[in-house]
């Protein structure tokens, strides 16, 4: 990978960053110059001709890569056709059969039914509505450092940074929150238990159940398998199963949010399938269709069946361009790319653990597939946390053409495309070691 020749951003981008300051709204966060004008596989290209190894996939989105053939052509197919007719008002093919296909791959024994949106947000506020309307209950529990969407509802689910929700108060009511269990920053004291899974359970069954809300109100516990924002946390295995047997001992619905986990991403369909750990509802959207927005939510045909016609629509969901782009990306997973996912996940987690006895800053290393997060710490020991350290090293590979998104306080995400190649994985993290190295020199 030859690096930049230029300063950058090159005078094209300098040109378009001046140009977007001027329109575009400054609540986006960017985190690093780049201008993108193309993409291929995990590679990508900005408007100065600089070429990058993306391992951001557009936040987990771009999980076949970019302008993977299949989905490019499914996508001009059906734009050819058809672009919009509402399937909020009438039929057509694409919607069916990808509706077809992420039922086929629910994570639960059941029948399932699916609703489409546009996007991860538009799935949970889906999933919060359905929830109180099969339930008749008002109430929620959701977790503490867990990214939901942005949305008014589903902001009231996220609980991951303060500037997300700072200025937007009163929030959706009924949603309380409680800690994630993170093994490696433990808010809970695990005396007496197996683990912070252990404790968090404890938690919500004998403190806020007990004192707070009546578990006969609570309609659903919202949870993400991993936690992605909150800096790709990996829970103790024997939290989720523990979830699932609390919401059956107290009629309540466990809700998965699999919008970052799902689809793939982490080696198998669904990130909760690691733990068999069968959900009531699950949300989807990100990597399920390749770029093109689209999101859903999968539920048991039994929660979905009786919801009635108009309780719940949206225009542009399941836009036949975006189920195209969907069904697409859906075959190209099942006919190897989850498996590729699994097993390039393995190499990148070796890799890393190697990595990790050559650089006292890397505190951790978890993930599951392609889903890892590298935990960078000023002190092992304490687990002294080393954010400045940490968008260092974004900022260093960046410069070294290497594309890469932090998470959490501390953590860096590594989610390359689920077709990306060894030999791909082997040139970036020869520059992310290079970067690490560089931080350690300035922070350490």
């Amino acid at each position: 990978m030859a690096t930049s020749t230029q300063t950058m951003p090159g005078p094209k981008a300098q040109a378009l960053i001046e140009r977007d300051a001027a329109v575009i709204s400054p609540s986006y966060t960017r985190g690093y110059p780049l201008v993108i004008a193309r993409g291929e596989g995990t590679t990508l290209w900005d408007v100065d001709g600089n070429q990058y190894i993306d391992f951001t996939t557009g936040i987990a989105v771009n999980a076949t890569g970019h302008a993977h053939p299949a989905v490019v052509k499914a996508i001009q197919d059906q734009a050819a056709q058809f672009i919009h007719m509402s399937g909020t008002d009438f039929y057509y093919r694409p919607q069916i059969e990808m509706a077809e296909r992420l039922a086929s791959v629910a994570p639960f024994d059941d029948d399932a039914m699916v609703f489409f949106g546009n996007s991860g947000a538009e799935a949970v506020e889906a999933a919060v509505k359905l929830a109180r309307y099969y339930t008749g209950r008002s109430q929620f529990i959701a977790f503490l450092h867990s990214f939901h969407g942005r949305t008014l509802g589903a902001l009231s689910f996220t609980a991951s940074k303060k500037i997300q929700r700072e200025g937007f108060f009163p929030l959706l009511p009924g949603v309380t929150h409680v800690p994630y269990p993170d093994p490696y920053h433990p808010i809970l004291n695990e005396t007496g238990f197996a683990d912070q899974g252990e404790a968090v359970l404890d938690y919500i069954e004998n403190e806020i159940l007990k004192t707070k809300i009546p578990a006969n109100e609570v309609a659903a516990i919202l949870v993400e398998p991993i936690q992605g924002e909150g800096g790709y946390v990996v829970p103790p295995d024997g939290f989720l199963p523990g979830l699932r047997e609390l919401c059956d001992q107290h009629g309540m619905l466990l809700i998965c949010d699999e919008v970052q986990t799902g689809m793939g991403r982490t080696g198998k369909w669904w990130a909760s399938e690691h733990w068999d750990a069968q959900p009531d509802i699950i949300t989807t959207a990100k990597g399920v269709a390749s770029g093109m927005p689209l999101g859903a939510i999968i539920a048991r045909r039994e929660i979905m069946s009786d919801w009635a016609p108009g309780a719940h629509a949206s225009t542009f969901g399941g836009n036949p361009v975006s189920c195209a782009a969907g069904i697409a990306t859906f075959d190209l997973l099942k006919d190897g790319l989850i498996a590729n996912a699994a097993a390039m996940g393995d190499y990148m987690m070796g890799q890393l653990t190697e990595m990790q006895a050559r650089h006292p800053s890397i505190g951790q290393v978890r993930g599951k597939g392609l889903m890892i997060g590298v935990e960078f710490v000023l002190d092992r020991d304490t687990h002294q946390r080393a954010p400045e350290l940490r968008n260092a090293v974004a900022d260093y590979a960046f410069e070294e053409n290497l594309l890469l998104l932090g998470c959490g306080v501390n953590a860096m995400r590594l989610i390359p495309a689920l077709n990306v190649k060894q030999n791909e994985i082997d040139d970036a993290l020869l520059i992310f070691e290079h970067s690490i190295a560089r931080a350690e020199e300035e922070y350490l």
